[in-house]
């Protein structure tokens, strides 16, 4: 099924060809309306008019977050505040938030994408769906919402939280399509089971999951515990929010970028070269139709690949792959690299666990060093009488510690705990802790 086949099928050389015309429409805007962009182009000595392909986007400036702090919280805007109809945030736990903006159009352009997301997933106007992403500045939630009601569904705006509310309005409503991210729609599985109800005999279908690097053992963990089939989203607000890309039900594998909206590359995070297609590295996206806040080779952060070989499901848009981990989650433990989802996959494995989980890091010169807290199942909990100093508990804390070195190869002091005392997040959950004031 598709929302907008003409596009979604467009053929390769038909669709560079408009990415190039749109891309150059992009340069001439930034260069004529924003001055931080102005200048990053003439300290370059470049103009427009050296744009004529799209290999020479590689001439372009790259832009980073701290860019968009710099000049928080409107001087990367194209436009002024009078055509702007809608502001969103990040949160600004890290420094200034980075503010972005929409005009009509954007947010038009926006829903429709999502719509194309929701579509590929399984979505259509006679399903309903409950969007459990949070509401507010956050453009997961209302990302979704205009998504959904783009495309004519019925759409249950819980947002976040609440999550035995959350299991009310999935018995009652019988919606067949759940929003969220993974990690809070684990939460709203296990709040099912404390109410001694099974999460598989629900009208839930299919998920629609992101806003957070997960893992194909989080996926078939999804997926076993739910009875539905689970689907990667991916957006980020500065370049638009949720529905740059996303999966198809008939593959689930690669998430279709939106290329006549975004241009996607691919570079090494050091040497910032182009990578070959197939391989790993940073992923950089070029918007291609934005007026209120375009941006130009904004570097995300994200360690993912792309391909450009048609899927399965008969769409010919860039796959990229789901996102391996962010640049700045990545740990080095003695000398290894090791990103929180590869020991996501490898906790999952364990059925005596829970997927609930953090990594606490004390930076140690150029290396980290980490301690992994988990949650016991529950039923060996209870095996235990709670007993957590029991040397069955201290077996499986060497079992853990036996699993990481072989799987992800990296030696990682482990610590058992018990169940539900990893802080749950109703948005994003908080994988990695750093500077936390921890002994290790």
């Amino acid at each position: 099924m598709f929302y907008n086949q003409e596009m979604e099928t467009l053929p390769r050389e038909s669709m560079e060809k408009l990415q190039l015309s749109r891309l150059k429409k992009t340069v001439q805007t930034v260069y004529n309306k924003t001055p931080y962009y102005h200048k990053k182009f003439a300290a370059l000595n470049l103009t427009p008019n050296d744009i004529q392909s799209l290999e020479d986007i590689q001439k372009l400036p790259f832009t980073q977050k701290k860019d968009l702090r710099d000049n928080y919280p409107f001087q990367l805007f194209a436009l002024p505040i009078s055509v702007i109809d809608r502001i969103h945030a990040s949160s600004g736990t890290s420094g200034k938030p980075t503010v972005v903006g929409y005009t009509r159009n954007d947010l038009e352009v926006w829903a429709e994408i999502v719509a194309r997301a929701i579509v590929a997933c399984g979505g259509n106007k006679q399903r309903i769906l409950q969007n459990a992403f949070g509401y507010g500045l956050f453009t997961g939630g209302l990302g979704l919402h205009y998504g959904s009601e783009k495309l004519g569904m019925a759409t249950v705006p819980v947002s976040g939280g609440n999550t035995e509310r959350q299991v009310l309005l999935i018995e009652d409503f019988k919606p067949s399509v759940i929003v969220g991210t993974p990690s809070y729609i684990l939460n709203i599985a296990d709040k099912m089971e404390q109410l001694g109800k099974d999460p598989r005999k629900t009208s839930l279908q299919y998920g629609i999951f992101g806003a957070e690097p997960w893992s194909e053992k989080m996926r078939k963990e999804l997926e076993e515990r739910l009875g539905i089939k689970a689907m990667d989203i991916y957006g980020l607000s500065e370049v638009m929010g949720p529905g740059i890309s996303c999966e198809c039900l008939q593959a689930q594998s690669g998430l279709h970028v939106a290329d006549d909206h975004f241009y996607v590359e691919v570079i090494h995070p050091d040497t910032l070269d182009p990578v070959p297609e197939g391989e790993e590295g940073e992923l950089v996206f070029t918007s291609l139709t934005k007026e209120a806040f375009p941006i130009i080779r904004y570097r995300t952060g994200d360690i993912a690949s792309i391909t450009k070989e048609p899927c399965i499901c008969g769409r010919t848009t860039t796959r990229m792959s789901r996102v391996k981990g962010r640049i700045d989650d990545m740990l080095i433990v003695r000398g290894v690299n090791v990103y929180p989802t590869e020991i996501e996959s490898a906790l999952l494995e364990m059925k005596e666990l829970e997927p609930h989980y953090q990594l606490y890091v004390v930076n140690q010169g150029s290396l980290d060093k980490v301690l992994l807290k988990v949650e016991i199942n529950e039923t060996m909990y209870r095996q235990l009488d709670g007993d957590l100093e029991h040397a069955k508990i201290k077996a499986l804390s060497n079992q853990v510690f036996q699993q990481l070195k072989s799987k992800c190869l990296v030696s990682i002091d482990v610590s058992i705990e018990h169940p539900g005392t990893i802080p749950r997040s109703m948005g994003k959950a908080i994988r990695v802790v750093r500077d936390s004031g921890i002994k290790i």
